[in-house]
């Protein structure tokens, strides 16, 4: 058996409403959720309504690149959207807002301005009691920066994506660089680089259920032991990649049994971790 929660991610779809779509991943079996940052105040409703633990808030990251390379008003609007949401986690007990400290794949020289537009961000975070977890997406420079920057703050830590970590950072052990500051997880499934020569490709980034792509899950959750992490085991996991055939399967299935399936596979997971003994 094991001791970590089990948690999901909760997506908009047209086919079903915020409350069916909390209500089913409680009786599935899901301990927790997190969502985009949107509607907040509702989903921590939900939250108290099913006995659901809202574990954390991804936050916008359509701006990640101008925070760094901007010096006018986009650049400050990255800071005040970000702002909002460690706000918005702080207003409904959220612990953790999940950051990309950068999107794009041509830019690899994080800068002062970045850092010091961070440096306001995690002020705000320590102010409020909301945690930040700087997730391994692309641009790893920009990710070594603000790690290093905040390494003395307690609002700071690190969000391990295992599907980035095969299609964004070549494979490399990212937990053996940041695990010690782990706050939280987002597990999922991909084939790696798809390009031969190692060009990375964001479309490589499926999202597939555990055991569907390649990942060694034996070696991932072994390196997870390692941290000592005692947290929940969150799910970051994509029922259809448009104009990709890899997730059709998922969207032809009943809703019901996708969630089922992504459950099962999430427990499958959690039974790979060595120093888990009861499930609690």
């Amino acid at each position: 058996m094991w001791n970590n929660k089990l948690c999901m991610i909760l997506t908009r779809y047209r086919f079903i409403n915020d409350d069916d779509h909390m209500r089913l991943l409680k009786e599935t079996g899901f301990d927790g959720f997190f969502t985009k940052f949107e509607d907040v105040d509702n989903y921590a409703r939900l939250a108290k309504k099913y006995s659901m633990t809202y574990q954390s808030v991804h936050a916008p990251y359509n701006r990640a690149r101008v925070i760094w390379h901007d010096e006018g008003e986009e650049g400050d609007k990255a800071v005040t959207d970000l702002t909002a949401c460690l706000r918005a986690c702080a207003d409904n007990n959220v612990p953790i807002s999940v950051f990309h400290a950068v999107v794009n794949f041509d830019i690899h020289n994080p800068t002062q301005i970045g850092l010091d537009r961070y440096g306001k961000i995690v002020q705000e975070a320590e102010k409020l009691g909301v945690k930040i977890a700087f997730e391994n997406t692309e641009g790893e420079e920009y990710l070594e920066a603000v790690m290093n920057e905040f390494a003395s703050s307690k609002a700071v830590g690190f969000c391990w994506d295992t599907g980035h970590e095969m299609c964004y950072n070549h494979s490399k052990d990212m937990l053996a660089l940041y695990g010690d500051r782990i706050l939280c997880t987002h597990l999922h499934d991909n084939f790696g680089i798809s390009d031969f020569n190692g060009v990375i490709q964001p479309s490589d980034d499926f999202h597939l259920l555990p055991f569907d792509g390649i990942a060694d899950w034996d070696y991932n959750m072994a390196r997870l032991d390692k941290t000592g992490f005692e947290g929940m085991l969150t799910f970051e996991l994509n029922l259809r990649f448009e104009g990709r055939f890899q997730t059709e399967a998922y969207f032809k299935m009943p809703f019901e049994r996708y969630v089922a399936e992504c459950y099962m596979r999430a427990c499958r997971v959690a039974a790979k971790r060595k120093l888990a003994t009861t499930h609690v």
